[in-house]
């Protein structure tokens, strides 16, 4: 191996190691880091840099520990259903607002009696606000904003599929949405939405009759 292969090994762990410094993500940040330590650990060994191979590889330890306890950890998750005037509703979304924008550009809330509106606790953290307009069947989602920290899709999971009877016990069958933002439509289509025009829909009774066996 050539010199230049090295240096280009050298580079790639840089720029990965750059990268997950910038991750919203608890999760992602340790990823990216792991494969970028993962470059310089071999880095090291290939130029005979012994102390930079060492102390990379203690990064990709101590990486390694905490994936695991996150993939290990039981997360307890529950709903907080809050007044759509609440204080800390409105404190959170004024608090969240810029990142909010970035997914949803035309969020903006207006409380009415109509909105059903609770916080998702993980470990009884707020790691997420879900907002929607109920009309009829139909729950508009106007909002549905996970923290970056929490952005492991645990929290959508417990929303559209651990929790479909909670909906349909309130006489919702469908959940429309807007796309928002191109990463938000991505998140729509990963949680089964269909994109029908200008709006996403996700039929409730669909997945639960299946996890039913009807």
């Amino acid at each position: 191996m050539n010199i230049n292969s090295v240096e280009l090994i050298g580079y790639l762990g840089s720029i990965l190691v750059a990268i997950s410094l910038t991750m919203k993500s608890l999760l992602r940040l340790r990823i990216i880091n792991l494969i970028g330590a993962l470059f310089f650990t071999l880095y090291g060994l290939l130029l005979g840099a012994y102390p930079v191979a060492f102390l990379n590889g203690i990064i990709v330890c101590i990486d390694l520990y905490y994936l695991v306890q996150m993939w290990r950890r039981k997360d307890f998750f529950t709903f907080l259903e809050v007044s759509p005037n609440g204080k800390y509703l409105n404190a959170f979304v004024e608090f969240h607002r810029d990142d909010i924008r970035e997914i949803i550009p035309t969020f903006t809330h207006h409380p009415d009696d109509d909105l059903l509106c609770f916080f998702i606790l993980r470990n009884m953290m707020p790691a997420g606000l879900f907002i929607a307009k109920i009309q009829g069947e139909e729950a508009h989602i106007l909002l549905d904003y996970v923290i970056p920290n929490y952005r492991d899709f645990q929290v959508a999971r417990f929303i559209f599929e651990d929790n479909a009877a909670f909906f349909r016990q309130r006489g919702i069958r469908r959940f429309v949405s807007d796309g928002g933002s191109p990463i938000h439509r991505r998140y729509l289509e990963k949680m089964e939405f269909v994109n029908r025009g200008d709006l996403y829909v996700h039929e409730i009774g669909k997945k639960l009759l299946q996890d039913s066996g009807l």
